[in-house]
């Protein structure tokens, strides 16, 4: 049974408690004594533990995905959370509830395909729309584009998190087209709902969040694409030209080539998408480091490895309490620390990081965004 959880520990607390094992490291001290490093995670966050003691003999009793009592004494170190583990033991599935174990969205899934659907109903373009109720009619997608995480690491890494995600881009992508009304809003919002859809089955969400081997070898642009001209199938004389802008949308949104793009974007829809994707990933990604550590008192995080940096966290230090995004969202690095995947840098942010500024990504290119001369993008 669990006891306590994540957020619910402070130092030098006695945690005796269940956990779901995300990530298990074997690594050797300078003295060359072997140690455990575990990632230990339940709905409210993820603690470190250490093991440095009969570490053969505990490697032994589980392995990573698997539910583990742990018992321990929590300590924070370099301003983190941390236990030091002296005993573990497997758990039986049949003995946890797994909602304890997940990250979940502080909006309940009801409360985000209820505003999915207010969104869809806004649209004024028939086909558009038509497109969005053919999805929303489909009960598998549905339940799966709303429980989805965003990504494995680093922004929206929650049950939820995608649809979450999408929704906030298309509430920015109705904060730009107010201020330029000239832009095709129902495009670009149909864009927004749609651009991470290949990512319910790119990633895996049924005990840790991972890639499946149709993610890593195609790709959530890809495969969303495909979704997006497989539904299309079903209506009846949707306009050719249309179609062609939405897969574009879906096939820019990264950006850059670089970045996994596919293509560059090259149209005004486009190029605003790939932005407002980016700056949620972002605010979100920084929001979820800051939160992570409660228990410092600096007033600078931890060092960010994938956007190489501290971030400042406010004169009075520690994690901001944030309450749950509005219906319309308002316009650590330890010695045995897993590299990133090529998925994770590739599509979670490494390379499009703060470094990569607009005039960064144009330097010694063409200005001219809609150039047919360009065959490369």
């Amino acid at each position: 049974m669990k006891k306590i959880f994540v957020d619910e520990i402070r130092e030098r607390n006695w945690v005796d408690s269940q956990f779901l094992v995300r990530d298990k490291i074997m690594a050797m001290a300078k003295n060359g004594k072997p140690y455990m490093t575990l990632k230990l995670v339940d709905r409210t966050g993820e603690v470190e533990g250490r093991i440095w003691d009969r570490v053969d003999e505990f490697a032994d009793r589980f392995e990573r995905d698997d539910f583990l009592r742990v018992q321990g004494k929590a300590s924070v170190y370099l301003g983190k959370m941390q236990l030091i583990i002296q005993d573990v033991a497997k758990v039986a599935e049949a003995d946890v509830v797994l909602a304890d174990y997940l990250p979940v969205s502080r909006r309940s899934a009801a409360d985000l395909t209820g505003e999915l659907r207010e969104k869809v109903a806004s649209l004024q373009s028939g086909p558009l729309r038509q497109l969005m109720d053919c999805f929303l009619a489909d009960a598998e997608f549905l339940q799966r584009y709303s429980t989805a995480p965003a990504a494995k690491s680093m922004h929206h890494v929650y049950l939820g998190g995608l649809l979450e995600h999408s929704l906030a881009v298309a509430a920015l992508a109705d904060d730009v087209c107010r201020r330029y009304p000239d832009l095709d809003r129902d495009l670009i919002v149909c864009g927004a709902l749609l651009h991470d859809i290949g990512k319910i089955a790119e990633l895996t969400y049924a005990r840790t969040f991972d890639y499946s081997d149709e993610g890593k070898l195609i790709g959530h642009i890809v495969m969303g694409v495909e979704m997006i001209e497989e539904t299309i199938r079903q209506i009846p004389d949707f306009p050719r030209d249309l179609k062609i802008m939405l897969k574009h949308l879906l096939l820019s949104h990264h950006g850059q080539y670089e970045y996994g793009s596919p293509k560059r974007p090259k149209t005004l829809e486009a190029v605003i998408l790939n932005y407002l994707d980016d700056l949620d990933s972002k605010i979100n990604g920084v929001r979820t480091h800051i939160d992570k550590e409660p228990d410092s008192a600096s007033t600078w995080t931890s060092y960010h490895r994938l956007y190489d940096r501290y971030f400042f966290k406010g004169a009075a230090g520690g994690a901001k309490e944030r309450p749950a995004p509005a219906p319309t969202p308002e316009p650590p690095p330890a010695t045995a620390a897993r590299p990133a995947s090529r998925e994770e840098k590739k599509d979670e942010g490494k390379k499009r990081g703060f470094g990569f500024t607009l005039g960064d990504q144009l330097r010694g290119t063409s200005l001219d965004l809609f150039s047919v001369e360009d065959d490369r993008g």
